[in-house]
């Protein structure tokens, strides 16, 4: 159960070794957070940031492309099909597999019962083992006003929905590290 790359990793090393696999999964795609909003994403933008940055730089060489200019719209978009070519992989995999993909909100109702509330409804599922890989989220500090428009998570960051004139990253971790190189490398600004 969960979204988290550890859940399809030991759901396809279960089904190779025979065992009928589901994976619960709350939302459409599998990939987790890594995937979906977070490594992956930042990874494809740090790919535009190096490359606006390496075509800069070949001036040095003699070759000369001129001042390079972002589409922000075009960006998100590839940034998304990169997203979708990995997640439909992952979901190729699993049916190969014969992991069956049960999607909603898994919650236990017994030691070996579980309940999915799903579109679709209910679904019961009764299993001998659960492996449970949840994932994670960005955390919510209780001093930040997160209603402000204003203040982003990772997640907002790598949507690219507008560019901001200014931008302070809070926290240490990878990808508000990323987000930190990604915006000014890649000319994200009005």
């Amino acid at each position: 159960m969960g979204r988290a790359r550890q859940a399809y990793s030991a759901a396809f090393r279960c089904a190779d070794l025979g065992l009928e696999t589901v994976i619960v999964e709350r939302y459409n795609t599998l990939g987790g957070v890594c995937l979906n909003v977070g490594c992956i994403p930042s990874k494809a933008l740090l790919h535009v940031a190096k490359v606006i940055e390496e075509a800069k730089a070949l001036a040095e060489h003699g070759i000369v492309f001129g001042e390079p200019k972002t589409d922000i719209d075009k960006i998100r978009t590839w940034k998304e099909k990169v997203i979708t070519q990995l997640t439909g992989g992952l979901a190729g995999m699993a049916k190969g597999r014969k992991v069956k993909v049960v999607n909603g909100l898994g919650k236990f109702t017994g030691a070996n019962t579980l309940e999915v509330e799903g579109e679709n409804g209910k679904t019961v599922i009764n299993f001998d083992n659960a492996i449970i890989a949840a994932g994670s989220r960005p955390i919510q500090l209780p001093f930040i006003p997160h209603e402000d428009p204003r203040v982003w998570d990772s997640t907002d960051a790598l949507e690219l929905k507008e560019v901001p004139k200014r931008m302070l990253v809070m926290g240490g971790g990878i990808i508000g590290l990323e987000m930190g190189t990604v915006y000014p490398r890649a000319g994200f600004r009005d």
